[in-house]
């Protein structure tokens, strides 16, 4: 029997045994060794904000139906970044071995029974590197999508408003494609994690970011802007300081209705565009050349030639039979986390 981490009501997390399914030849066994919590979307689950919690979602017309909920409590099959090991293989599978480690999405699970399709491009390679860095391939390839549909080139100016796991992703990543890189925030240690990686800090505490940002720019502002906090607060502001004609691209994850915006202000005045970055899609330039399995490789080889780095942004690590309180710290406590995970090593 395996365990899995389960939401029975809001803010009610308790673990569950699940039985280990039968082995199929084109399937490998992984044993979990680490999952990463998202902040975002997870979030909203444990809380209980999820729109699919109050409302159907209609796939054929893409609307959100009142009247029926999507999903209801116990929720299971909660997580999406995972990184586990290779314990069995069936005996049709030749790409992969007992011993590898490979990333994916299972969830808050001790283990999982996956093809080899899917697992086998998924393996980390490289001659140095940390397990836990698979944790980020999914929350990765999201801030790379914000990236590319930033449309980020050399030597532009780009403001990224949140330094959680996405921003301070997004952030390094716009850096990495050319751009100046100014990133906001108003927690301390966040703050200061950015700067330990070298990129130019606004504290929102201190001084205005769009005035400060137009002031770093000689008045023209960001040529982008990437919204990473679900704030609409911050959204408002990450709009004030783009550029006229440019654009904000917005990848978080916002609950109920959009108080703090004043969109007959600067967004009305300076023609700004407002593009949504979201997992299930890539920039409609990019879609017959990237997909989400391209965004995750390439962030998972940036790691591996060390020119990204994820290990700093682990801040706790979590037994996963105390996934309470793991979930606890990031409701009530947010300000004193960054990514944190669950250790399943331990699990039986």
């Amino acid at each position: 029997m395996g365990i899995q981490v389960v939401f029975t009501a809001p803010r009610t997390v308790q673990l569950q045994e699940y039985p280990d399914p039968p082995l199929q030849p084109g399937e490998v066994r992984v044993r979990t060794l680490y999952s990463g919590i998202s902040a975002g979307t997870e979030l909203t689950q444990y809380r209980g904000t999820n729109p699919y919690l109050e409302k159907r979602w209609d796939p054929e017309r893409r609307l959100f139906v009142p009247g029926q909920a999507g999903l209801e409590y116990p929720l299971r099959g909660i997580g999406y970044e995972q990184v586990g090991q290779v314990v069995e293989v069936g005996s049709q599978v030749r790409r992969l071995e007992v011993g590898q480690v490979v990333w994916g999405s299972w969830g808050h699970r001790s283990s999982a029974v996956l093809s080899e399709e899917v697992t086998a491009p998924r393996r980390l390679r490289g001659e140095s590197w940390d397990p836990r860095i698979g944790i980020f391939a999914r929350i990765g390839a999201i801030a790379l999508n914000m990236v590319h549909d930033a449309e980020v080139r050399l030597g532009d100016t780009v403001a990224v408003f949140g330094l959680g796991v996405v921003g301070i992703l997004a952030a390094q990543l716009a850096r990495l494609n050319g751009a100046e890189v100014v990133a906001v925030d108003g927690i301390k240690q966040r703050l200061e994690l950015a700067r330990k990686l070298g990129l130019q800090t606004i504290d929102f505490r201190q001084e205005n970011p769009a005035e400060a940002i137009k002031a770093l720019t000689h008045n023209r502002g960001a040529d982008a802007s990437l919204e990473a906090t679900g704030s609409y607060t911050a959204l408002h502001e990450a709009i004030r300081a783009t550029a006229y004609n440019s654009k904000v691209v917005v990848g978080g994850f916002f609950q109920g209705e959009g108080t703090g915006l004043r969109l007959g202000e600067e967004f009305h005045h300076n023609r700004i565009q407002l593009i949504c970055s979201q997992t299930s899609g890539v920039h409609p330039g990019l879609d017959h050349r990237w997909d989400r399995l391209r965004l995750e490789q390439t962030v998972m080889r940036l790691a591996v030639e060390e020119k990204l780095e994820l290990r700093a942004l682990v801040s706790h690590v979590f037994p996963a039979l105390e996934a309470a309180r793991a979930y606890e710290l990031l409701d009530q406590q947010p300000a004193e986390a960054v990514q944190v995970m669950l250790d399943f090593q331990e699990v039986a």
